[in-house]
């Protein structure tokens, strides 16, 4: 099957994990993503753990983000994403449970796209402080094409809803 392929663009990708090797699982995710046809790293930011969001009882996440240039279409994208959490074991079961790694596509360019299993910008990355926070470390004037704001400011917004606790 022929790749779809884009232009170049800036993507991002949230990367998380709370169950196994936590740090093996976001590495070898991000070495997975970075041997992608067509993507070259941008960047990768520094971990950081969080309480889950979801069903009670689970372990904290560790959480990263990553920026990569790619000609691969999002679809194509995300197929490969879904690929590369099935290969280091993501078993998807209740939503927001516990999982080995979670791959989101959460900016494509200034692209806005909303098919079925596929919404650019991620709909939820507004309201999450463990994407916004690495996010804006390594791309933080990247902007948000529905709201014109950019990273930084996203995350100065969502900083101040939450009364500057981190979430």
């Amino acid at each position: 099957m022929p790749r779809a392929e884009t232009l170049p663009q800036i993507a991002c990708i949230a990367l998380g994990s709370n169950l196994g090797d936590r740090r093996a699982a976001i590495e070898n995710a991000s070495a997975k993503i970075a041997t992608l046809p067509g993507t070259t790293p941008r960047a990768m930011s520094t971990l950081i753990e969080t309480a889950p969001v979801g069903p009670p009882g689970q372990g904290d996440f560790l959480n990263a983000a990553a920026s990569i240039e790619t000609t691969l279409s999002p679809r194509a994208l995300l197929d490969a994403l879904l690929r590369i959490e099935q290969s280091l074991g993501r078993v998807r079961g209740r939503r927001w449970g516990p999982r080995t790694i979670d791959l989101d596509l959460i900016l494509f360019g200034d692209l806005i796209l909303d098919e079925p299993g596929l919404t650019v910008p991620h709909p939820m990355f507004r309201e999450r402080l463990f994407v916004l926070g690495p996010l804006a470390e390594i791309e933080p004037g990247m902007t948000d094409p529905v709201t014109g704001r950019s990273v930084l400011q996203l995350l100065a917004d969502r900083r101040v809803a939450c009364g500057g606790i981190e979430r």
